[in-house]
């Protein structure tokens, strides 16, 4: 089945303006049409009450007098929209129009219909009608009509309608900004909403109901920030608590004699262990730590960390350098950097450092192995906690799903953030960027 195609936009802010606009240049175009029609209305009135006033007074004036004496009032009796004419008139054809009857009716009612009228039209570029009467002594009489229409527009009025339209799409535009602006903010904050980074508090400005709506996403975050914290106190809670029946399994488990389940009870209250302090560092992390920042040598803390590696026969090198000095919170990076070439040794055998500044002068400190990589649907949850991918991040080769959300809470500590990317030719790249 096709998708349906709509006219109508999809946006909130170009219906609200396409509402407006439209409603707005109908009511203006009804005003003008009225105003027009009024005008019209009026112009017809005035033609019609001066043939019923005047006419019949001009055509007994000129019944009464005689024949010799007619032409001298034929124009002074005469006005803007008419004229007597002594004779039949100029050659015309009958006329059938509403307007032609209406004049010819006026006419008649104005002289008590005591001679009879017939109305034509005189062909030509402007509308012409004739009404032929006889008088009373036999003589034609014929009272040529140019109907009066509307008064013509003035030349400016055109002008002041394209300012008139074009000052109502400028308030259409202010008036639908105002409306939609808050909501355009909610919506980008609902957007950059993450749990894991303290945001500020949207304004409660604006109408009422964006206000409330405002106040119902504040109050929203505020939960969701208070329940991501209980549950790291939870597994802070659970994870010391745990310590002191592992200690006691451990001094147990030494105390028993040398047997294979001995061996196999040690290697599981060891991995015990490291969960428990996994879990407890995650919780340290997600509320931050009393570490200081410290100024240091950038080069001289990385080839540090590269060289500890290397005097144990660990395969990491540098690949590029950038020198200077950070203010940062060492220890904290630190345990990030060792965290990615833990993992780049484990699982690419090999680890490789860059460190480099950013045309926007942020710093990158990549470690980058050749090992699988991970798939790309997966690596946003990669950084979740307790994630594990099943196929190469297993039981057998250690780990608790941990240590990136671990990395990523301690970047987030120091002011930065880590990127997970695969690398061209395979491998993957583990980045910490800070400011």
């Amino acid at each position: 089945m096709s998708p349906r195609v709509s006219i109508w936009p999809s946006t909130l802010r170009s219906r609200i303006a396409i509402i407006l606009l439209a409603g707005l240049a109908i009511a203006y175009g009804l005003s003008f049409s009225v105003l027009y029609a009024e005008r019209s209305m009026s112009a017809k009135a005035v033609m019609l009450g001066t043939l019923e006033s005047d006419v019949a007074t001009s055509i007994a004036v000129l019944d009464r007098l005689p024949a010799d004496q007619r032409a001298d009032l034929t124009d002074p009796l005469s006005r803007g929209n008419y004229r007597f004419v002594l004779g039949s008139g100029l050659p015309g054809v009958p006329d059938k129009s509403a307007r032609g009857r209406e004049i010819a009716e006026t006419i008649g009612d104005a002289i008590g219909h005591r001679f009879p009228i017939k109305m034509e039209t005189i062909p030509g570029d402007v509308q012409r009608l004739q009404a032929h009467l006889t008088l009373t002594d036999g003589s034609p009489l014929t009272i040529d009509i140019t109907p009066r229409g509307i008064m013509p527009l003035a030349s400016w009025l055109p002008y002041v309608f394209i300012i008139q339209m074009l000052l109502i799409v400028l308030l259409t535009w202010l008036a639908v900004r105002q409306a939609t602006r808050p909501l355009a903010d909610l919506a980008a904050a609902a957007d950059a909403l993450d749990p894991d980074k303290k945001g500020q508090m949207l304004l409660e400005t604006g109408p009422s109901e964006v206000v409330q709506a405002v106040r119902a996403f504040n109050a929203m975050r505020e939960r969701i920030a208070h329940y991501l914290e209980e549950r790291v106190q939870i597994l802070a809670a659970i994870s010391h608590d745990l310590q002191t029946p592992i200690t006691r399994m451990r001094l147990r488990a030494d105390m028993a004699d040398e047997t294979p389940e001995r061996t196999k009870l040690l290697n599981d209250i060891g991995e015990i262990e490291r969960l428990v302090q996994d879990g407890i560092a995650y919780a340290r992390s997600s509320h931050g730590n009393g570490e200081k920042l410290s100024r240091i040598d950038l080069a001289s803390f990385v080839e540090s960390i590269c060289y500890d590696y290397q005097d144990t026969d660990k395969p990491v090198s540098i690949v590029g350098l950038f020198g200077g000095t950070i203010a940062t919170k060492p220890h904290a990076l630190r345990r990030i950097l060792s965290n990615f070439i833990d993992n780049a040794l484990k699982f690419g055998g090999t680890a490789e450092v860059q460190v480099e500044r950013r045309d926007h002068g942020a710093i990158a400190i990549t470690v980058m192995d050749r090992g699988p990589g991970i798939p790309d649907d997966q690596i946003q949850a990669a950084m979740q906690p307790f994630f594990r991918l099943e196929q190469s991040r297993n039981r057998e080769t250690g780990g608790s799903g941990l240590g990136l959300a671990i990395a990523q809470q301690l970047a987030l500590a120091i002011g930065g953030s880590v990127r997970l990317y695969n690398r061209e030719g395979g491998g993957l790249a583990a980045e910490v960027t800070l400011p």
